[in-house]
Order: structure tokens, then C-alpha cells, then sequence
């Protein structure tokens, strides 16, 4: 059986798969003609956010804790925007 991993090291996880995308190298040609990037860029916020996704639904999640979920959201939504767009 899995274990459970705390709600703070998820946040802190989630930050860090942002943090890898965003240090993901740019394609050198300029559009989404390289699917490799985009897959690894969209895969690495998936994985963001299924960290933290049940956070705010937990019982013992503080109201700090669930404005901090949903400003990882937005962040997370702001670096597929840059990375992406």
C-alpha cells in the first residue's frame, strides 16, 4: 500500500514540478511545432496538479493551506500559459 504523503510536502512537490518546467530548455524553432516540449510541459503540470488537488477537500486543511493550493493553481495556469502560449 502507498503511503500517504503530508499536504505541505505535495505543496512543496508541486512547486518543484513547476519550478522543472519552467527549466525545461525552449525549442530552438519558435511554435508548437516541438510535441516533445509541449508533452513534457503538460505532463509536468498534470502532475502539479494532482498533488494538490484533494487538499482543499481535506477535513484537517487550514484555510492558509487551501488559499495556498489555490494560488499554486493560478500559478500553475500563469506557467503553461508562458511556457505554452
Amino acid at each position: 500500500m502507498a503511503r500517504l504523503i503530508p499536504a505541505v510536502e505535495r505543496i512543496t512537490r508541486s512547486r518543484a514540478l513547476i519550478q522543472k518546467a519552467r527549466d525545461l530548455p525552449a525549442p530552438v524553432n519558435t511554435g508548437l511545432s516541438d510535441f516533445s516540449y509541449v508533452a513534457q510541459v503538460k505532463d509536468l503540470m498534470r502532475q502539479a496538479r494532482d498533488l494538490i488537488r484533494f487538499i482543499p477537500l481535506s477535513p484537517s486543511a487550514s484555510s492558509e493551506m487551501k488559499a495556498e493550493v489555490a494560488a499554486i493553481f493560478k500559478e500553475i495556469e500563469q506557467a503553461e500559459i508562458d511556457l505554452l502560449h
